[in-house]
């Protein structure tokens, strides 16, 4: 191995003589090194998408929520808790109802989604560490508090302290629609989770809601929070098909699925692509190996006459092939890890420098570009390459053996 690794390098040096392989060489190792890079940097992007997804978007919205097909709501709700507490694949339950309607300030209206809460069950979830501390207390002791979000607060120019109505469609015993039933509420604070949410959200009091949409059992549902939010939808079907009464059953992935979804697409789109990219770059090597075998004929065939076979021939040329992978790869993996760790940073001081930014939190769940790096994507995309440059080297190596020594010296 010693004497392929020293034919290797050499036949490598040689090719120096020839400006247009050189060049073809050094494009399949640049090739090579942009589409590791790239790919490095765009998975660990997608892989900060979906990580933030999780711990802020998914640590503030239901993972699975059940509701009582009966308008009453949920019998003896209080007896379900210990029984949902026990098991392990739940984190929490909080009882909830809702309130669809319209909120109204003055002239100013705006439709909301209102989830009515207990601050009894919900003092300690993630709901809670995103309002500042003195209004959830406030929202704790005022049972007509409510609290709204940021895009709703916006809409209507409301401030802490303010008196809002809200107007809750009635329908009569022949489903025909009736005066909204009105209710006054003070608000209390904001809430932000992001996105489009933040424009139709609020919370109000579980008690306040079931006096106002006359519920009988005080709660339409229960709320959960998963230790795998990704094991939603098998989890809720199995708690809504076990459960004694008749329920309605949802998961995070019918309301935000989709932002999962498109995360996981263009994930397998970049991953192809950029595959695609690096094997175009290979097939550089194949040129490369092709020419270089032309060039090296004379001393392929003195190695054969000298005794050289043909398993040392095939390993000297793909060797010199991998030789080119590999430090395409090498670059480009370390030049991926080092930017793909630092790119939030990067990118948040190329927005200050040029005054511009990449994702609006009015639109997007979250106002920065994101970046996980998972070692697993770098290990992958590495051995991808080294793969893809070590099967270019097959053909222009076995060419290399079929080199017949007396013609070639002969000539």
């Amino acid at each position: 191995m010693g004497l392929v690794w020293q034919l290797a390098w050499r036949f490598r040096q040689g090719k120096r003589q020839n400006g247009f392989i050189s060049f073809i060489s050094a494009s399949s190792t640049l090739g090579i090194g942009l589409g590791c890079f790239v790919l490095i940097l765009l998975l660990s992007v997608m892989n900060g998408f979906e990580k933030e997804l999780k711990n802020r978007l998914l640590s503030l919205i239901p993972h699975g929520e059940i509701w009582s097909v009966s308008p009453q709501g949920i019998r003896n709700w209080q007896a379900y808790m210990p029984q949902f507490a026990a098991d392990p694949d739940i984190v929490d339950v909080e009882p909830y109802s809702k309130a669809t309607g319209m909120l109204q300030k003055g002239k100013n209206m705006k439709a909301v989604e209102l989830t009515a809460i207990s601050p009894e069950y919900d003092g300690h979830t993630s709901l809670v560490q995103s309002i500042p501390a003195d209004q959830w207390q406030a929202f704790q002791h005022h049972q007509q508090g409510v609290i709204l979000g940021k895009g709703v607060m916006k809409a209507l120019e409301l401030e802490p302290g303010d008196k809002v109505q809200l107007l809750l469609p009635q329908m009569s015993n022949d489903m025909q629609l009736k005066a909204p039933k009105t209710v006054w509420l003070t608000v209390l604070g904001e809430v932000s989770i992001g996105g489009e949410l933040d424009n139709h959200i609020g919370f109000m009091h579980l008690q306040e809601a079931a006096e106002a949409m006359d519920i009988t059992y005080g709660a339409q549902g229960f709320k959960f929070t998963f230790k795998d939010p990704y094991m939603a939808p098998e989890l809720i079907r199995k708690i809504g098909y076990d459960f004694e009464q008749q329920v309605y059953i949802s998961s995070w992935t019918r309301t935000q699925g989709h932002l999962y979804q498109d995360i996981q697409l263009v994930r397998t789109v970049v991953y192809l692509a950029l595959t695609l990219l690096i094997a175009v770059a290979c097939f550089n090597i194949v040129s490369t190996l092709v020419m270089a075998v032309n060039e090296k004929q004379g001393e392929v065939a003195m190695l054969k006459t000298m005794g050289a076979r043909n398993h040392m021939i095939i390993s000297v040329f793909m060797l010199q092939g991998l030789i080119n992978g590999l430090w395409g790869t090498l670059c480009g993996v370390a030049l991926g890890i080092v930017v793909a760790d630092n790119l939030t940073a990067i990118v948040t001081g190329v927005e200050n420098l040029l005054g511009i930014r990449l994702l609006s939190g009015d639109i997007y769940f979250i106002d920065f570009l994101p970046s996980d790096l998972q070692f697993n994507d770098v290990y992958l995309t590495a051995g991808i390459a080294l793969l893809l440059s070590l099967l270019a080297t097959i053909y222009p190596a076995i060419k290399a053996t079929k080199i017949k020594p007396a013609e070639v010296l002969g000539h």
